[in-house]
């Protein structure tokens, strides 16, 4: 909120005055919050934050949060991935998307081949088909090779 107030002041020229009392903070605690030192936790933070920058820059823009995290841990960080996660998105930082691997097929590109088994399938009665037509498509000369007709139920 100290940041806010500040960012009135210095951007949109907003009194702090104004600024405090549109927050319902007092002056008092704005100017004691602003003037305070860091903290060991913002410090880290502001440390951290400079090695993550440092790793994703080496790694070419390529590295997500799972492995600058593995980094981190290399060099004797002791954190998690999600504390990763959000600096890294604090900072606009993302990784590289992978690249989908070419598809060897192209659909499209040429005719289809043309269907050999003559796809009749009209039954004297129901749920009765010919599978000597099916049977025939397969031999050489055409001829029905089952020796008969066949038929197949179905269960």
């Amino acid at each position: 909120m100290v940041r806010v107030i500040g960012d009135c002041k210095a951007e949109q020229h907003v009194p702090h005055r104004i600024a405090c009392r549109a927050l319902s903070v007092s002056e008092s605690w704005f100017y004691k919050w602003r003037d305070r030192p860091l903290t060991t936790r913002e410090v880290r933070r502001q440390h951290l934050a400079e090695e993550i920058e440092e790793i994703f820059r080496r790694s070419g823009g390529t590295y997500g949060s799972p492995k600058v995290f593995i980094e981190l841990v290399r060099l004797g960080w002791r954190l998690s991935v999600n504390t990763v996660a959000k600096l890294m998105a604090e900072l606009g930082l993302a990784g590289g998307k992978s690249r989908r691997r070419p598809s060897l097929t192209r659909p499209g590109k040429r005719a289809a081949a043309s269907d050999f088994i003559p796809w009749d399938f009209t039954a004297e009665k129901r749920d009765l088909h010919s599978a000597a037509a099916v049977a025939g498509a397969y031999a050489r000369d055409g001829a029905n090779t089952c020796g008969g007709p066949l038929t197949a139920r179905r269960k």
